[in-house]
């Protein structure tokens, strides 16, 4: 007996022997199908389209091969070629996504492959369609499509889809996720998008993901959408002065606005931001990234604008 507390000591506390911490590392496995497109390994130049693919619930666990079973894997593993790569994972799990692991791998498949990244595209059936709309609300500035099928989401996150062309699928008489979920999200992102597509298949239960992969066209669609980047435009220096003065926020706090010759200067604090003009009342911060700033008008008079990044917030003029 005194040996094995003697050895469990030594073994299990090491680190009252020395340093008091140590560095150590978590890394969470997951594992996923790979395709790379004919001429992929010979052209070192050209970068590629992606696909993200979420499975659904029944294919989680830890056998890789039952990723196969639906949707782009299935049509790989029967020879049908494709001009992505495509990067199937797999949950562990079958109550949902984990979001941000899908996108600690997106970025591991961005610097390890030859990516083109104004053209990656994610969709998913059921669970995984539910995965798809989470993840592209989450980090829209990842993706320049998503094609989410027989799932749904939180509408009150619907405007951040707005630079994301959209096309749904669900079955009428799918009695399992039933056609609500998918309406509902349309409705709410169409508010903010009007690159939104829905296809309701009247006869289609569950099942609508078939008929959805097997369709080249939507292959074609994807490949025609790039990922939104804002572009500078031209505004009369008379129309940037009615935006100058005080805003005040909803937590109190304040942005003051002066007008340039190219567009807007914000100085939130003892910060200076330039504001980028991409229309009469919409200015951005960064070309690529999805955030800018709307100013609302009631009666041709601007009475504030709406902050739109992470969250949307509302700055009231003084």
């Amino acid at each position: 007996m005194k040996f094995f507390v003697f050895v469990l000591t030594v073994v299990c506390f090491p680190i009252f022997i020395g340093a008091q911490q140590t560095t150590e590392k978590f890394v969470r496995e997951t594992n996923y199908q790979l395709y790379l497109p004919e001429g992929y390994n010979n052209d070192t130049l050209t970068r590629w389209p992606l696909i993200l693919f979420l499975h659904g619930s029944g294919e989680s666990g830890y056998d890789i091969n039952k990723v196969k079973v639906h949707g782009p894997p299935k049509l790989v593993d029967n020879g049908k070629k494709f001009p992505f790569i495509i990067v199937s994972p797999q949950s562990p799990v079958p109550n949902g996504w984990d979001v941000e692991t899908l996108y600690q791998l997106l970025q591991y498949i961005k610097n390890k492959y030859r990516v083109n990244e104004k053209k990656m595209y994610c969709t998913g059936l059921s669970m995984g369609g539910f995965g798809t709309w989470a993840l592209a609300m989450k980090y829209p500035d990842e993706f320049a499509a998503i094609a989410p099928i027989c799932g749904g989401g939180d509408t009150s996150n619907a405007w951040k889809l707005r630079n994301i062309a959209v096309w749904c699928f669900h079955g009428a008489k799918d009695d399992v996720v039933p056609p609500i979920g998918s309406e509902n999200m349309v409705k709410a992102a169409k508010r903010f998008n009007n690159n939104i597509r829905f296809t309701l298949y009247p006869d289609a239960n569950h099942n609508s993901w078939e008929v959805t992969y097997n369709n080249d066209s939507l292959y074609q669609w994807m490949l025609a959408q790039n990922k939104f980047s804002y572009i500078e435009k031209a505004v009369k220096s008379s129309k940037l002065k009615t935006y100058e003065g005080s805003y005040i926020g909803p937590d109190k706090d304040t942005v003051q606005i002066t007008a340039t010759e190219n567009g807007l200067i914000a100085k939130p604090g003892h910060e200076t931001v330039p504001l980028k003009t991409a229309g009469d009342n919409l200015f951005f911060i960064q070309p690529d990234k999805n955030m800018d700033i709307r100013f609302v008008y009631d009666k041709n008079k601007v009475m504030g604008f709406l902050f739109l990044g992470d969250r949307q917030l509302l700055y009231k003029k003084r």
